[in-house]
């Protein structure tokens, strides 16, 4: 039997020898008889993932399906087996020519039966890699592939020739069959760098070296570590003003000292405020904050009367502590209250420069890595842009939103490899693995199909994917469940009865990974755009449509949501909706949710209590089913901003309203944890166990905007920051700016 009946996939060597082949080698030839020739597999089961095989228990062919991990001794059917809805093959029809006569059930157990071969066994391995879909091989696809893809097959009597199904997700998140009705003034192409595996790869590195700078600066320099995600937030904030080039990494903002990592980076100084159950930790807690307040003013360049106050604070803490052992666990938390009121200030001023530091410091290395990442990413191009070049002015024609397109043709990228770990997709570039479930990646398939004018053959489809996962991936962090409340989403329920009965179709902070609508604004459209994305939020002026607009929690993009939006309402007479979801922080209040209260656009505004609702995990595309859902630990508040048109249209009635109150009760249908990912669970009972403060930052540490911002993302496996992260909140995913 020769190599060219094993029916191996092209480009790869077969899957065994053949037994004429080792017959000289190996002994006498393991087959009885080599006169008949088994048939060739036909090209639509290559692509499928059949190969033949040869089993030296039986000493006759097999077939394996390295996509779905099966074995059959019959040559498979396609079009009569349905992996999902029938794993076993039980109602698969036999194949007419060869070992007709074993029914289906008779598959080949390759774990029981091969255990003992020995070393020239051929068992396959569990998980195979596949054909890496690159330029050098564009015909083999293992996804769902158009019919104008795939060469003809040939026609043989015995075998038919359907395509094969898609793969269908057991439970789908996203419906990507609703149109649009955001209609936007046309606009020309971005100018944005085309992504590349290399330089995604590189800034990831960069990335990662710049948030190791930022850990060590904050041991250095203030001997603690820095607060939970406030890289993730500093990079989110950075990027509402940044005018520079580099997607991800900060390089032209204004003011150099970023007000997010400041007041986060104060916050936890002397030492970090943890929120406390019981009474000992509580009186343990106000011990070590009077030391580390009275340590730091010794040992930095502090006034006297700084030094008098805070060492006098300090020591009448420590002796009250010594006199009362009676005291309760609130009498406890008074006092550090009271402390931290009568030190905070002298501790912020010494403080002061050293953080401001820090700020510049990590500011200075982005840009210089932004600057770094740019040269050679333009080194890439075969043609790179001029920057005398500019795009003329287009026409103002009203069209639907479409996705963002780029000025720059895509260079060749080169090759990444995909293999399938039971549901799981792995892309490996260059030994970097990135992994998304199947279902996921099938969506983004579907948005690549919709969305992508320049691959028809999909032969980019597998680098770009790589690129937009490892994007995300960098963006979110490595510490365990960092950055999983960075792209949480509103519930499916929440969204249909949104579309059902108030024309909403598009999301305003979404991403390829989370969005439910295939029409979205992102944070990256350099990549994003291939999958859908129509831009950044903040730069994304529609003319009407009806939105869906649930912001990262931070204060600062938040501001600016609230100001772009209003712009669009006062500008448009056609009508035009924004359904707004942020958190409801009451103490003190956001300036966001203020100014949406008094704006002259509500509407109408809704208050769903905290625990009463649930969101969608941040890492949807890689977790468990049963980790999908989590239950939000505060309140959110639900406005309705509407030009008068709008309001015409889209009018929030009580009968729509209480669609939309019933489709956000968590279902029974599908678990759900009490706590958003990331911060420790905190039951309802203990929501008040922290300082009064602790909320959110107050304004005793002020950064030099002045302004106060959110830190809500907590340890997972310890107690939280009381001053900087005591509110968790259901998303904190990062910005579409």
């Amino acid at each position: 039997m020769s190599n060219d009946s094993q029916g191996s996939v092209k480009g790869e060597p077969a899957m065994m020898p053949s037994p004429s082949v080792s017959a000289s080698s190996q002994g006498p030839p393991l087959s009885p008889s080599s006169t008949s020739k088994p048939p060739e597999l036909p090209d639509e089961l290559v692509q499928a993932g059949w190969s033949k095989c040869w089993s030296r228990r039986e000493n006759r062919p097999y077939y394996f399906n390295r996509f779905t991990n099966q074995s059959l001794w019959e040559v498979p059917v396609l079009g009569q087996h349905d992996v999902i809805s029938d794993p076993l093959g039980l109602n698969a029809a036999p194949a007419e020519g060869g070992d007709s006569n074993l029914g289906n059930g008779q598959r080949k157990r390759r774990g029981s039966e091969e255990q003992g071969a020995g070393p020239n066994s051929f068992k396959r391995a569990k998980v195979e890699p596949t054909t890496p879909i690159s330029p050098s091989t564009p015909g083999a696809k293992p996804w769902s592939s158009a019919p104008e893809d795939k060469p003809a097959p040939p026609a043989t009597p015995t075998t038919p020739s359907p395509a094969p199904a898609p793969y269908r997700p057991a439970v789908i998140y996203w419906d990507l069959d609703i149109q649009t009705n955001a209609v936007i003034r046309e606009r020309p192409p971005a100018n944005h760098l085309p992504p590349h595996p290399e330089i995604e790869l590189q800034r990831a590195q960069l990335v990662t070296k710049l948030r190791q700078h930022y850990h060590e600066l904050c041991h250095q320099r203030e001997g603690i570590d820095p607060p939970r995600e406030s890289f993730n937030r500093w990079l989110l904030e950075r990027k509402v003003i940044d005018k520079g080039h580099d997607p991800l990494l900060p390089s032209d903002c204004d003011p150099v000292i970023s007000p997010s990592m400041f007041r986060e980076v104060m916050n936890d100084i002397p030492i970090r405020l943890s929120r406390i159950k019981y009474k000992e930790e509580a009186r343990k807690l106000l011990f070590k904050y009077a030391e580390a307040a009275k340590k730091m003013i010794d040992s930095r360049n502090a006034s006297p009367e700084s030094r008098k106050v805070v060492k006098w604070n300090a020591e009448d803490t420590m002796s009250w502590l010594r006199r009362d052992h009676s005291a309760s666990k609130e009498d406890y938390m008074d006092r550090l209250e009271h402390l931290r009121q009568q030190c905070g200030p002298h501790v912020t001023a010494v403080a002061k420069d050293s953080v401001e530091g820090i700020c510049s410091k990590i500011y200075q290395l982005s840009a210089e890595y932004s600057r770094r990442l740019r040269q050679t990413h333009l080194s890439l191009l075969q043609d790179p842009p001029t920057e005398a070049c500019a795009s003329p002015p287009q026409q103002s024609r009203l069209v639907y939103c479409y996705p963002v397109r780029l000025t720059l043709p895509s260079p060749p990228l080169p090759r990444v490899e995909l293999h399938f770990e039971n549901d799981v997709a792995c892309l490996r570039f260059r030994g970097e693995m990135v992994k998304v479930n199947r279902g996921h990646f099938s969506k983004l398939e579907l948005l690549y199909r919709y969305s992508c004018i320049d691959d028809p053959r999909f032969e980019k489809f597998l680098s770009r994917v790589w690129c937009l996962l490892k994007r995300y991936q960098v963006m979110f962090g490595s510490g365990a469940n960092e950055g999983t409340g960075l792209q949480g989403a509103l519930p499916v329920s929440v969204f249909e009865a949104l579309n059902r009965q108030f024309g909403v179709s598009f999301e305003c902070f979404a991403s390829p990974l989370n969005c439910y609508f295939k029409q979205f604004s992102s944070a990256f459209p350099d990549i994003d755009g291939f999958f859908g994305s129509r831009g950044p939020f903040l730069s994304f002026c529609p003319v009407s449509g009806s939105f869906e607009a649930n912001p990262p929690f931070c204060e600062e993009l938040m501001d600016a949501m609230v100001t772009h939006f209003e712009e669009l309402l006062d500008q448009s007479t056609e009508p035009l909706s924004f359904i707004v979801f942020v958190p409801e922080w009451r103490d003190p209040v956001t300036p966001a949710l203020t100014r949406m209260e008094g704006s002259r656009f509500l509407r109408h505004q809704l208050s769903v209590p905290a625990y009463e609702h649930e969101y969608r995990s941040g890492s949807q595309h890689i977790c468990k089913r049963d980790e999908m859902y989590y239950r939000a630990v505060h309140g959110t508040a639900v406005l309705f901003l509407q030009n008068d048109a709008g309001f015409a249209k889209w009018a929030p009635t009580p009968e729509r309203l209480a669609e939309l109150m019933a489709a956000y009760r968590p279902s029974s249908s599908h678990p759900s944890s009490l706590s958003s990912p990331g911060p420790a669970h905190i039951a309802p009972g203990d929501r008040d166990s922290a300082p009064k403060a602790a909320d959110r930052p107050q304004g005793a540490v002020m950064s030099p905007s002045g302004h106060d911002n959110n830190n809500n993302n907590n340890n997972n496996n310890s107690s939280s920051s009381s001053s900087s992260s005591s509110s968790s909140s259901p998303r904190d995913k990062m910005a579409a700016v």
